[in-house]
């Protein structure tokens, strides 16, 4: 077992989810809530939760859909104060991990949850009076245990960031073992997730030599290991490898994003059909890094290299290649995405916070191409 305080304290290996009570003590937590989602209570890990913190059975939310929104964060929001909460653990994949840093937001600021989008101004309205947060990922993936951002749809339609340092979790409780029941397709899904994480990173165009260095070992990481863990679940070192390289990514992506992020929190914001993040990024990848090749500098030989590829690689065709043999869908027209919200999503992915750093300046002329590229 490692303990590594990087941004915040990172409890990473096989079985620390056992420490889980130190970790409640240390965050001055007596009362949490447990946000986490119906699938992860169908899996049987939440009752492996349960059991090592003991005591009384915790307060649960576990009504968090694939992209969380505001109303639920209400309804959980209700569940906190009738238990008499005082800290929130986020269980699960992205998506609850991101509902319980907006639960503990409303816990100690007023509503509405939309004053506090980045884009909007929010940052500077979040203090550091935020409710406790501990995360405890069971996928491979977003890096939320470690990031300063919750992703939310809001009442208005709207995906926003809600971006701030105090969103970023006392807490990250990294156990391999919470991953090794994931099927195949949510495997391959979270780890592109992750591998997006730590190639746009690279790219943005921000000064952060350190979160460079990250970004390359995490996805040389990924890269490595990616195809061993879909190809078999319970290869234990690849699974561990694979929550490595996710929580790099989320280490490193506070140095800002790229068209990738913007063009799938845009897409995200879709009420039909409702569709997986990790995927998506997965599926917008290939044609993001075709647009902003020739516009990072010596940055594409670079990660080339640090993936394992030739320094004159079509890093595109890489991914799109990876992509099709772990079974991600080939374009968005295969997830149900059709050129009707093509003039919409565009404005939403050039409005988007992570557009700001990409690489290359990206209009919504530019991500209307890539969609109608994209849906056939």
């Amino acid at each position: 077992m490692s303990l590594i305080t990087y941004l915040t304290t990172i409890r990473f290996g096989r079985g620390v989810i056992a420490q889980l009570r130190e970790d409640i003590a240390a965050c001055g937590m007596t009362k949490p809530l447990v946000v986490t989602d119906k699938g992860v209570v169908a899996s049987g890990l939440l009752a492996k939760l349960e059991a090592v913190m003991g005591g009384a059975a915790p307060a649960i939310f576990d009504g968090v859909d694939t992209n969380p929104t505001e109303a639920a964060t209400l309804e959980a929001l209700a569940v906190y104060r009738a238990a008499g909460c005082d800290g929130v653990i986020g269980f699960g994949g992205g998506s609850p991990i991101d509902l319980a840093k907006a639960v503990a937001l409303l816990a100690t600021h007023p509503e509405p949850l939309s004053q506090y989008a980045l884009i909007d101004g929010g940052l500077a309205k979040i203090t550091d009076a935020i409710a406790p947060i501990i995360a405890i990922p069971t996928t491979a993936g977003t890096g939320s245990e470690v990031g300063r951002a919750a992703l939310m749809n809001l009442a208005d339609g709207r995906k926003v960031g809600i971006v701030s340092p105090h969103m970023i979790p006392q807490r990250a409780i990294c156990d391999p073992d919470l991953t090794a029941g994931m099927p195949p397709r949510l495997t391959a899904a979270t780890g592109m997730d992750a591998l997006s994480h730590c190639i746009e990173t690279f790219l943005s165009p921000r000064f952060n030599p350190p979160a460079d260095a990250i970004a390359l070992d995490g996805a040389g990481r990924i890269m490595r290991h990616l195809e061993r863990a879909v190809a078999d679940g319970g290869n234990m070192a690849a699974r561990e490898e694979l929550m490595i390289g996710a929580l790099m990514g989320g280490m490193c992506f506070q140095k800002g994003l790229g068209a990738v992020h913007g063009l799938s929190h845009a897409l995200g914001s879709l009420k039909q059909p409702s569709l997986h993040h990790g995927t998506l990024n997965a599926v917008v990848l290939p044609p993001v890094l075709r647009f902003n090749e020739g516009h990072a500098d010596d940055k594409y030989p670079r990660l080339a290299r640090a993936m394992g590829l030739a320094d004159d690689a079509d890093i595109a065709g890489e991914v799109a290649a990876l992509n099709a043999r772990i079974g991600m869908p080939a374009d968005l027209a295969e997830m149900g995405v059709g050129k009707d919200v093509i003039p919409d999503i565009a404005q939403k992915a050039e409005r988007d916070h992570s557009t700001a750093t990409n690489p290359r300046p990206v209009t919504a002329a530019d991500y209307a191409a890539m969609l109608e590229a994209l849906t056939g």
